[in-house]
């Protein structure tokens, strides 16, 4: 996230090599700012979403959360004084174009998005039902979702000095679990989308980030009782410090992510693939 300052920095390139084999090409972005945003983040009540909008919270900034369950949304915003919530059906076009709407008319200093809400299904694709509802949710919801409320929101985001769009995406998106196909296809094309928009609004104030989670001890796919899931708390804590780093990077990897975010330029991604599924073989 940028200082909301009308600058624009100068561009500039730097290769990162300390984390893995990739050089990325990046912006000299003015140093992180996490205070005195108006924030709408996606899947806000619970797991990653809500954890990551309460530490935006207590940061100062005013945080939006959006989600289809209410009582999620509200025993959210009631343990978090002075949050708002609104509800989303991220599913459906007509739903986005109006939440789209209300946001601009009941919060027009909005300058950061982040695309959080997800569903995460197992699938046996040699016994699938008819008619697909699984995998037709997951990419209505995983990936046209994000699609279409940035696009929805960015005459919004436009209008602010500078802002910040943050797509999350999974480090499934990198080494698919075979479980989960339809999930790791979208999270892969969110990364994919990601890199597209950052490219098109390069000229813009808008800065693009990608936030790329390991297997987090959240309800999603019951990793909250996994032992082998990152901790909640810990993830969080290590995100927020990579928030602050100057500049921030366009990828938001945790050390815990990175085996499978850097699989196959460290070339080991067949042996990543084979140990990630064949340790998954218990539907967990």
């Amino acid at each position: 996230m940028r200082l909301p300052w009308p600058v624009r920095p100068a561009l500039f390139f730097m290769h990162e090599m300390r984390a893995s084999p990739l050089s990325f090409v990046v912006e000299e972005f003015i140093p992180m700012n996490l205070t005195g945003n108006t924030i709408l983040i996606t899947g806000g009540g619970s797991g990653i979403g809500r954890r990551l909008a309460e530490e935006l919270h207590r940061l100062g900034n005013q945080v939006v959360i959006a989600g289809r369950r209410k009582q999620a949304l509200e025993d959210t915003t009631s343990a978090n004084p002075g949050m708002k919530s609104l509800a989303l059906d991220i599913e459906t076009p007509a739903a986005i174009r109006s939440f789209a709407a209300q946001v601009a008319a009941e919060f027009p200093s909005l300058n950061v998005l982040v695309n959080n809400a997800g569903i995460m299904r197992p699938e046996k694709l040699l016994a699938q039902p008819d008619g697909l509802a699984d995998a037709e949710a997951i990419v209505a919801t995983n990936l046209l979702g994000p699609i279409r409320l940035t696009a929805a929101l960015l005459p919004l985001l436009q209008k602010q000095a500078a802002a910040t769009i943050i797509n999350v995406s999974s480090g499934l998106a990198f080494v698919p679990l075979a479980l989960t196909p339809t999930y790791c296809a979208t999270k892969a094309a969110i990364h994919s989308y990601t890199q597209s928009l950052r490219y098109h609004l390069k000229a813009t104030s808008i800065e693009v980030l990608e936030l790329i989670p390991p297997y987090v001890a959240t309800h999603l796919m019951s990793g909250a009782n996994d032992p082998r899931a990152m901790p909640l708390d810990a993830y969080i804590a290590e995100v927020m410090g990579i928030l602050k780093t100057q500049p921030t990077p366009p990828e938001i990897c945790v050390e815990n992510v990175k085996g499978l975010r850097f699989a196959a330029e460290s070339g080991k991604y067949d042996a990543t693939f084979q140990g990630l599924n064949a340790a998954r073989t218990d539907g967990n």
